[in-house]
């Protein structure tokens, strides 16, 4: 992957270019940042750049032999590390060990900004949790004890080293603190507060934002010919996660704003049969658009918090949506608004735990009623 594949984040871009140049490559390296950040496209495309025999200013050519490897990720000098579960019905360790390197590669390919659930499903992972093997440690290791083969530097990615297994974690602290000459380490997280601090204090933190709202919107419609206004209610929900973005592109048209519209004014008027009859509505959507729902909803909080600080600029909604943030806001104070929030954050992550979606939204319902209702 090139830099310029990346949407946004030009600063952390010129901060990672800057430090080849200067050859201040540290060795090891944290890319930290939350679910949807870009940070593994950006530790791919530095990875690229490291290797790159003819560095352009602002990114690697693309187009030299070691640039021709890299954007195929079959470069000998550049490893992988990543979760893994076993793929469901096959018990053969050997095959799959075979082939799981190909399928990373293809993954990355045509999933360049995709998470760990959807590299999961990619090679048909058991719905349990991935790790990396305390064997993981050892292959590390091993790995970087040969010479580079093309390259003058060796490169190891860690993806994801919050699911490393204890033993695989602690097996790397020396190597990770001392490894040898022209051997750079980036390990990629979207939850560093799970790191044994004696990683967290062997790297060089490297903190990647998640995307603008226009950057995903412009992305959207450039990239994907998506229609500038739906665009823009796909960003609104994105909060910023462009996987995300893409997924809800793959959808038909999202009813969320309707569905949410209607929802609480039959909490404020405590029409408790419409609740009722709206909960076997949402049980019946899909655990995407379930998410959107408490997503928009939250969001639609933030809003009407907006408008009540009268702080109109930093408005994200617009037309039909604005206008009803402005009739709700004048039914909501500060209380009813961070009350509500905290009820549709509780929801949203019981949801994510798989939790009864019927059950979850009617004390949802009843709680908002309540609320919006003191």
């Amino acid at each position: 992957m090139k830099f310029s594949e990346i949407p946004g984040l030009a600063e952390t871009k010129k901060t990672l270019i800057d430090s080849v140049k200067s050859n201040h490559i540290a060795h090891a390296q944290l890319f930290v940042g939350a679910e949807g950040a870009l940070n593994l496209p950006l530790a791919l495309a530095y990875a690229t750049y490291i290797h790159c025999q003819n560095r352009q200013d602002n990114d690697s050519c693309g187009t030299c032999a070691a640039c021709s490897k890299s954007l195929k990720y079959i470069h000998p000098d550049t490893h992988f590390v990543f979760p893994l579960s076993n793929v469901k019905g096959d018990k053969d360790e050997e095959r799959f060990k075979a082939e799981i390197l190909k399928s990373w590669r293809t993954f990355l390919v045509e999933q360049p900004f995709g998470d760990l659930d959807d590299w999961t499903t990619s090679y048909g992972g058991e719905d349990k949790q991935a790790l990396i093997s305390r064997e993981e440690s050892r292959e590390i290791v091993k790995a970087l004890s040969l010479k580079p083969f093309e390259s003058p530097y060796k490169i190891m990615i860690i993806w994801q080293p919050e699911f490393m297994h204890p033993s695989a974690a602690n097996g790397i602290l020396k190597i990770l603190e001392e490894p040898s000459a022209h051997t750079y380490f980036i390990l990629v997280t979207n939850a560093a507060d799970r790191l044994l601090p004696t990683i967290i204090s062997r790297t060089q933190i490297i903190t990647v934002p998640l995307l603008a709202d226009k950057e995903v919107e412009n992305y959207l419609v450039e990239k994907k010919s998506i229609e500038r206004k739906r665009a823009a209610g796909i960003t609104q929900l994105a909060e910023g996660n462009i996987n995300l973005a893409f997924r809800l592109s793959e959808n038909e048209e999202d009813d969320s704003a309707p569905m949410f519209i209607e929802w609480m004014r039959a909490c404020f008027k405590k029409s408790f049969g419409s609740l009722v009859a709206m909960s076997e509505e949402f049980h019946a959507l899909d655990k995407l658009r379930q998410r959107n729902v408490m997503h928009y909803g939250m969001n639609m909080m933030r809003e009407s918090l907006i408008k009540s600080a009268g702080a109109d600029t930093l408005h994200r909604v617009q037309g039909e949506e604005l206008k009803f943030i402005n009739d709700f806001s004048k039914v909501m104070n500060v209380y009813k608004i961070e009350k509500s929030y905290a009820l549709m954050n509780d929801a949203a992550y019981h949801l994510e735990r798989n939790g009864s979606a019927k059950m979850i939204f009617l004390d949802l319902s009843l709680q908002l009623s309540k609320t919006l209702n003191p």
